[in-house]
């Protein structure tokens, strides 16, 4: 008797939806097209990682306005990769005249300390919120005749690590922060970066807001090459 029940019941769910009206189907996932939507990059560069794995990298600045601007895209995105994507940054520095070379160095100088991602966000909020990193002069609109310094940045990794600005200023004179900062400038190169924010998956694709239409879709343009790369 039970189990004439249950299928007397599953009968009539079926009946049921049968009269409910028809559901529209799902929207189609855009067809993102290389040339169109995102650029391939002409000397595709290894990145290194172990199979299945998927790099992503930002081609960024600080003291990027846009960069800035694109803050919210680009946390989305870092919340939005799946587990075999791996975040990658890389710092520009072609714009000499709002101080980017500066902010490339203390960010190649930070990840060598293994504290950058800690004070990723703060260093923005340094520069366009707080004022203690600002390249321009909010009353005026214009650049600050005295711009930060290493010297500044040294000391206020160590106001939000506590890592002394000294050893900052140390490890920013080594060997090994200029090989990295020649090696970032030759992976620029590489992929013919010509503005920021840019966003690199896995030393292949270039995307771009000119490309993809918007931040929002240089978003979804990412992980779609993403998941390209993860087939």
């Amino acid at each position: 008797m039970k189990a004439l029940a249950r299928v007397i019941a599953l009968v009539s769910l079926v009946s049921f939806a049968g009269a409910a009206p028809a559901q529209p189907p799902a929207a189609p996932a855009p067809n993102w097209v290389a040339g169109k939507n995102y650029a391939l990059v002409v000397q595709p560069q290894p990145t290194n990682l172990p199979r299945g794995k998927v790099l992503v990298t930002e081609v960024f600045s600080y003291a990027c306005p846009a960069c800035n601007q694109f803050r919210p895209y680009m946390q989305k995105l870092v919340k939005s990769l799946p587990p075999n994507a791996v975040l990658d940054y890389v710092p520009a520095s072609f714009n000499a005249s709002e101080d980017w070379p500066m902010f490339q160095l203390a960010y190649v100088t930070a990840q060598t300390l293994g504290i950058a991602d800690r004070v990723h966000e703060a260093m923005y909020d340094a520069v366009w919120t707080t004022g203690e990193l600002a390249t321009t002069d909010p009353g005026a609109n214009t650049l600050k005749s005295r711009m930060p310094t290493i010297e500044d940045a040294a000391r206020f990794y160590q106001k939000q690590t506590g890592v002394p600005a000294a050893k900052f200023l140390e490890t920013s004179k080594s060997f090994g922060v200029d090989t990295q900062v020649r090696h970032d400038e030759d992976l620029m190169k590489a992929y013919a970066i010509d503005g920021t924010p840019t966003l690199i998956v896995n030393g292949k694709y270039r995307v771009t807001g000119q490309y993809a239409g918007g931040y929002a879709q240089m978003v979804d343009v990412v992980l779609f090459l993403v998941h390209k790369e993860s087939q």
